[in-house]
């Protein structure tokens, strides 16, 4: 199938990005690397009357260091990401995401900023941005606005994203020199999305003791305080984690989980740096 037809915009600037989608009245449409929007347009599941090309605004791949954190413009490739082209204050946590994302050839083109506004929850980064605690900057005609990514997804492809406004970037605090960091997640084959993934961060310096799970119904489950399971492997502890993400016992997805979840934790308990 061929897309419904469209009309097309490629903004220079933000401003003009965002009056364009407000002029769309909902009907408008951004779209930065277009690996997720491409064959949905193609399989007619989005039909908008205008697509806002987002690919020719400069200020979308800037890269700024804050000090405690890094700002990674929303129009950055997984690539870039992979091969270390950009600031990493994830200590490789970041790279080994990236590089496990679908293909290279939609690493090339595949956004940070494209990921997280389609939120699809068996996506890599609605996931490790939700682990790292991160914020999207999002700019819209009132001005620009800092959401805590605990906020920023509301359900499956549903985010704080109003129709009128452009996600700018993505502001990463930086985890200490000794923090350990896993990440695992379980696919058919290399290059599909996720059906389980789990992750931890264990950032002593900072108090910051951490975990995912993810690719559920909705949006990724933050253990704040994982500490317990982090010293301890306790498979009671891990039972009731599960269950609070809403997974239920004897169910496929549980079991697949439940043993995402066991690896991540063997993995931060074998955390040797190397990927750092």
């Amino acid at each position: 199938m061929k897309p419904a037809p469209f009309d097309y915009q490629r903004p220079a600037t933000v401003d003009s990005a965002v009056a364009a989608l407000a002029a769309g009245g909902g009907f408008a449409k951004a779209v930065g690397g277009g690996q997720s929007l491409g064959p949905m347009l193609n399989l007619r599941l989005a039909q908008p009357a205008e697509l806002i090309d987002l690919r020719g605004i400069a200020a979308l791949r800037e890269c700024r260091d804050e000090g405690a954190a890094v700002r990674l413009g929303a129009g950055i490739t997984h690539a870039e990401i992979e091969d270390g082209r950009v600031p990493d204050p994830s200590r490789g946590l970041m790279p080994w995401v990236a590089r496990g994302i679908a293909y290279r050839a939609v690493r090339n083109r595949g956004t940070l900023g494209g990921s997280l506004a389609h939120a699809d929850p068996a996506a890599d980064w609605i996931n490790a941005m939700a682990l790292l605690d991160a914020s999207c900057i999002v700019a819209g005609p009132r001005g620009e606005r800092e959401v805590a990514q605990r906020d920023w997804m509301a359900g499956a492809f549903t985010t704080a994203l109003a129709e009128d406004e452009v996600l700018l970037a993505v502001s990463v605090k930086r985890l200490s020199p000794g923090a350990r960091w896993s990440y695992y997640k379980v696919n058919r084959k290399p290059g599909e999305f996720a059906e389980a993934i789990c992750g931890f961060v264990d950032d002593a310096a900072q108090g910051w003791r951490r975990a995912v799970i993810g690719a559920i119904d909705g949006a990724p489950f933050v253990i704040d305080d994982a500490g317990e399971l982090i010293d301890r492997w306790d498979e009671a502890l891990a039972h009731r984690h599960l269950r609070a993400a809403g997974l239920e016992p004897g169910t496929h997805e549980y079991q697949l989980h439940a043993v995402a979840l066991r690896r991540a934790a063997a993995a931060l308990a074998a955390f040797t740096g190397e990927d750092a």
